[in-house]
């Protein structure tokens, strides 16, 4: 497009982004954004979140696996209750390791390639734990997956929030979530029909199909033009929105807030709140997110559900519990560019409080004669334990673990990593999003691995008290610190922590 015939549009576009409340360009907006073809935007989206399916599976890999291990008849592949706990949580230690290495990979490599580079690690991981003689390899092998996810986890919202726009961008945020849940539901429903070297097979597939799509994607139109290359931005955007849309004036839009942010983040800038009140709240949500106690729940669920003897057997347990994450997740992204990200927030933390609150009481509460157990206190033997419930009291702990991740999978599950991608700088994004998950999987990490030897000592139930009451400051900080970006455009919420005007954001 020759530069002359985009002056009147740069400066059209410069002036309403400083004056958005003009209602002519607001209608402009609307009629642009239904005039986009989503097409291609949605098939690019589904390519990386391939990445996502694959870090589900991966991560409650140990779910049906564990109690298979536990009765092993090699002595050499037998978990006990020490290493066990090392076989759940030494997955987000890898994870934390990717986050890390994520902060250079997408600024260096860009977010498409950090997608891609994610798949090796992942496909040596898979085949280390389908052909393992030790737990050793075992192990490893859960580090290289959970440091794959890592990489995805720090890499794809970024890169699906960059290639989209603002009236589908929430709804797209909610797909790494989604697939996410829908590996992990694939897993519980294949454990029950293959075994966990062959689990581990199956696993290689959504990788494989992730390189083959991403391969014909195209890199974000952000990054692109962060590193000076303005013709290929150009025809990304182009391929994402429709050749007859008006995308040139998006483009400007974008190329105006890249060209204010064409220099990485210094550490004198770091003072700046425009760059650290965006990061500390990222941070704060995605530590507050693992401290709620979900990734101890999702990967010792089986193992939770046979210490609680409900009324099915645990297997079925955790593929309905699956179900009903899925569909959780898909109404959060049904309603997330509807109702808004706070409001979805506030009910999330809610459901999950009192879900927490009742699975402890519970647990505190009712004599181990009604629940099933012979003593409240080990997961990892109680699989040598009968599963028959007495009575149907023992609804009771499935219908709270239900409602806890119906509760995580509609607001704190796939908000979190959609505000991290919205409201973290572009000049800061790339390493700020890799912080956010090595905080994340940091304290995922400690979580899942002192969580059975805190059973071990205490009971099951002061965990999840303990999961309550940070529930509890999950509605404090939402409603202090969490800004509501619904149908802002990146630019938009960007000037907003610039400014700290709030009629940026109406």
């Amino acid at each position: 497009m020759e530069s002359s015939a985009r002056e009147p549009l740069v400066r059209k576009t410069s002036f309403s982004y400083q004056t958005f409340p003009e209602r002519a360009v607001q209608r402009l907006d609307k009629e642009y954004l239904r005039s986009l073809h989503n097409k291609r935007l949605y098939l690019a989206v589904f390519a990386a979140v391939l990445g996502n399916f694959s870090f589900g599976f991966a991560l409650v890999y140990p779910s049906p696996v564990i109690p298979a291990l536990e009765a092993h008849p090699s002595p050499a592949l037998r978990l006990d209750q020490y290493t066990a706990s090392w076989f759940g949580s030494v997955f987000t230690l890898g994870a934390a390791a990717g986050g890390l290495s994520a902060m250079l990979l997408n600024d260096r490599l860009g977010r498409k390639l950090s997608i891609m580079f994610s798949a090796l690690p992942s496909v040596v991981g898979y085949a280390l734990m389908a052909g393992a003689q030790g737990i050793g390899m075992l192990l490893l092998g859960r580090v290289l997956t959970g440091y794959a996810g890592g990489v995805t986890s720090a890499s794809i919202p970024v890169y699906i929030s960059e290639i989209s726009h603002p009236g589908v961008r929430g709804m797209l945020g909610a797909c790494p979530q989604i697939m996410a849940v829908l590996g992990s539901l694939v897993l519980y429903a294949l454990g029950k029909y293959l075994g966990w070297r062959w689990l581990a097979v199956a696993g290689e597939v959504p990788v494989l199909a992730m390189i083959v799509l991403l391969c014909f994607m195209p890199n974000s139109p952000r990054f692109l033009l962060s590193q000076g290359k303005d013709d290929e931005a150009l025809g990304s955007l182009c391929w994402l929105r429709g050749r007859d849309t008006d995308y040139a004036r998006e483009y400007e839009q974008i190329k105006d807030s890249v060209r204010k942010q064409n220099r990485q983040v210094s550490c004198a800038e770091i003072k700046d709140p425009f760059i650290y009140k965006p990061i500390l709240i990222a941070v704060g949500m995605r530590f507050l997110q693992q401290l709620s106690g979900v990734t101890c729940v999702l990967v010792y669920l089986q193992s939770i559900f046979k210490k609680t003897s409900v009324i099915l057997k645990p297997e079925y347990d955790a593929a309905l519990v699956g179900l009903v994450r899925l569909f959780s997740v898909a109404i959060a992204a049904v309603s997330m560019d509807k109702a808004g990200r706070k409001i979805l927030l506030f009910v999330s933390a809610g459901v999950m409080l009192v879900s927490n609150l009742t699975m402890g009481l519970y647990i505190h509460f009712v004599p181990a004669s009604q629940n099933g157990t012979i003593a409240n206190k080990t997961l990892v033997s109680s699989a040598n334990l009968p599963a028959e419930p007495t009575n149907y009291i023992t609804l009771i702990p499935l219908l709270a673990t239900m409602f806890f991740i119906m509760g995580y999978a509609m607001g704190w599950g796939p908000i979190t990593w959609l505000l991290m991608s919205e409201i973290l700088p572009l000049k800061a994004r790339g390493v700020a999003s890799g912080l956010c998950v090595v905080v994340s999987w940091l304290t995922a990490f400690t979580l899942t691995r002192f969580f059975l030897l805190v059973v071990e000592a205490i009971g099951l139930e002061v965990p999840f008290l303990f999961f309550a009451v940070i529930c509890a400051a999950n509605i404090l900080f939402t409603g202090c610190c969490v800004p509501e970006t619904k149908g802002r455009s990146l630019e938009q919420i960007e000037a907003f922590f610039r400014t700290g005007r709030r009629s940026f954001m109406r």
